[in-house]
């Protein structure tokens, strides 16, 4: 497993290792039992595997390209991308097999630039430019969301969350938790 950090949960009654992947994080992994999570709201986790070498992983990060405001801990699309494809690749996936589901990417703030149809549709770009296949997930909208992603077997599942400041909060902090209300739920093959 490799990571650029992420925190770590056993649920005993399922067997699983649950990771919570937080914003200019990725984790990958081949571990059947090992579930990340991470929620989003205008940011973007891509989740991307092989399915030949079992071999996946997911990454969050809030805005497409460089700026100078690199220094105070804002996690840029092109770089989040680059370290899960590479990691991915160190982990033994083949670029041609690579596929991959995109989660986020929401309008949190009416009035202001809609940054999450920046980050979604810089996503949706990335994969196109290097022929990464897109199976599906879910961008855009205005809700927050909660996924889940299980590496080695490509399932992804997403809860949409009421529209709540601290989930935007959570966004923009480096480890603190946040307790979001749920309020539907879609699961993705």
């Amino acid at each position: 497993m490799s990571a650029t950090h992420a925190n770590a949960q056993t649920s005993p009654s399922r067997g699983e290792r649950r990771l919570h992947v937080i914003r200019g994080e990725h984790f990958v992994s081949s571990d059947p039992a090992v579930v990340l999570i991470t929620v989003l709201g205008s940011c973007v986790a891509a989740c991307i595997r092989d399915p030949i070498a079992g071999v996946g992983g997911m990454n969050h990060f809030l805005l497409p390209g460089a700026s100078e405001n690199r220094r105070v801990g804002i996690s840029h699309g092109v770089h989040a991308m680059e370290l899960l494809v590479n990691d991915l690749l160190r982990h033994g996936a083949r670029r041609d097999r690579l596929e991959a589901k995109l989660f986020g990417g929401a309008r949190m703030v009416d009035g202001l630039t809609d940054v999450g149809a920046q980050n979604a549709s810089f996503a949706e770009r990335f994969l196109r430019d290097e022929g990464i296949p897109c199976l599906g997930g879910s961008l855009r909208g205005e809700h927050a969301r909660r996924v889940q992603f299980w590496p080695e077997s490509g399932r992804g599942r997403q809860l949409l969350l009421g529209v709540k400041a601290d989930v935007f909060e959570s966004e923009r902090s480096t480890r603190d938790p946040v307790v979001v209300e749920e309020s539907g739920a879609l699961e993705l093959f």
